[in-house]
């Protein structure tokens, strides 16, 4: 029989190799989580490394040549013109899907063989891709006060096309092709095309006359066509144009090469405007506060069918307006809409818009919350009277 010290002993010795066992399985724990994280870094480089390599190959491959695409030939040939020469036959890579050549379409050409690498997308100019564009404005019907006619006449002609075009195919009549809205500035116009974008789910493109006018030769006229490629693209849509006198103002029989470059961009208005079906996808609306200086041929049935007199607001219409604005304010209990439509006498929707903000500014002004009568006989001062001291009163041939 072993002693009781050798058998303490042993125990002791049990216990350390069972110690230095348990730290043995979490040191070969811990190597292998190492190995793993190891093993996901070496892979995660391998990726990169790859990636490293093919910009490499990419960044040493050499340029391709920017062309058209003319015709489509058997045999997987096309025709092709190279932006540094004349027409070629070149051959178009398997790559490239039968379905997207498309004569007049953007292609890449290899440098060397010319062949048709891929097809590009049709440019925008940036003018066109900066100009307003909204996949579905906020502002509603009840957002705009004082032109209840107006705003049947335009769903007439915008809104009854797109969402119930059965209706004119019952009658046996073609819905107007373009809305011209006429009318002093500040009435509305602009609101009315959004809301009419709003109720028909359309896009809704703005961009001012003004922009489509460039210096060179021939940059207005494909400012014009990239302007409803882009309507069509993004159909349903409506094409807002503002201060479209800019562009469509009455052709001269002697003119400048800056008045020339208008009358190109206005032809091509005008030709773009008569290759729209008035049963489609996009609707023309232009807004212009001077239709006198309007060329004729812009005015023409078949182009701007409907024109539509969005004058000042009468006295109902102007109680309408700050009905709207007066709903979102902290106002003392008198404040009467009624009495400050009357009392606003030849305001435009857009100055009422400013009488209101100005009286809440005078209320800030003070140190309150809550916005008085006299804070708006204030800001009609400010507003209706100082505008008619700097001279912008409204021509009286626009009040409709």
């Amino acid at each position: 029989m072993p002693e009781n010290s050798e058998i303490e002993e042993l125990k002791t010795k049990i216990i350390n190799l069972e110690e230095r066992n348990v730290r043995l399985m979490e040191d070969l724990q811990n190597a292998e989580n190492e190995k793993r994280y190891s093993e996901s870094e070496l892979f995660r480089l391998q990726k990169d490394l790859a990636r490293i390599r093919g910009e490499l190959e990419r960044l040493k491959s050499p340029p391709l040549v920017i062309g058209t695409l003319r015709d489509v030939l058997p045999d997987n040939k096309v025709v092709v013109k190279s932006s540094t020469g004349p027409d070629f036959i070149v051959s178009v890579s398997q790559y490239v899907p039968q379905e997207d050549l498309i004569p007049g379409a953007r292609v890449s050409l290899n440098k060397q063989t010319l062949a048709v690498m891929e097809v590009l997308p049709a440019p925008l100019d940036p003018i066109v891709t900066g100009a307003e564009i909204m996949e579905k404005p906020d502002l509603t019907y009840a957002d705009i006060g004082g032109l209840k006619q107006q705003m049947v006449e335009l769903r007439e002609a915008v809104e009854d096309p797109l969402l119930r075009p059965e209706l004119y195919k019952k009658v046996g009549i073609q819905p107007p092709k373009g809305v011209l809205l006429v009318g002093p500035p500040g009435t509305g116009k602009t609101l009315m095309a959004k809301a009419v974008a709003n109720a028909t789910n359309a896009t809704f493109i703005r961009l001012v006359g003004s922009e489509l006018v460039q210096k060179y030769i021939g940059e207005g006229a494909r400012l014009v066509r990239e302007l409803f490629e882009l309507a069509k693209e993004k159909a349903p849509s409506i094409v807002f144009i503002d201060e479209i006198d800019s562009v469509g103002a009455k052709r001269a029989d002697v003119a400048t090469s800056g008045d020339r470059e208008v009358q190109r961009t206005l032809m091509q208005l005008l030709a773009e405007l008569d290759g729209f079906t008035p049963s489609g996808d996009v609707k023309i609306i232009g807004a212009t506060n001077r239709p006198d200086i309007l060329d004729d041929a812009l005015l023409r049935p078949g182009r701007f069918d409907r024109i539509i007199e969005v004058g000042l607001p009468d006295v109902d219409g102007r109680e309408q307006i700050f009905k709207i604005h007066l709903a979102h304010m902290h106002t003392a209990k008198n404040v009467n809409p009624k009495k400050l439509a009357e009392a606003s006498e030849g305001a435009s929707g857009a100055q009422i818009k400013n009488i209101c903000t100005e009286a809440g500014m005078l209320c800030i002004r003070d140190n309150r919350d809550t916005i008085t009568v006299d804070d708006f006989e204030a800001a009609r001062k400010k507003v209706l009277e100082n505008d008619r001291n700097k001279g912008t009163k409204i021509p009286a041939y626009l009040y409709g």
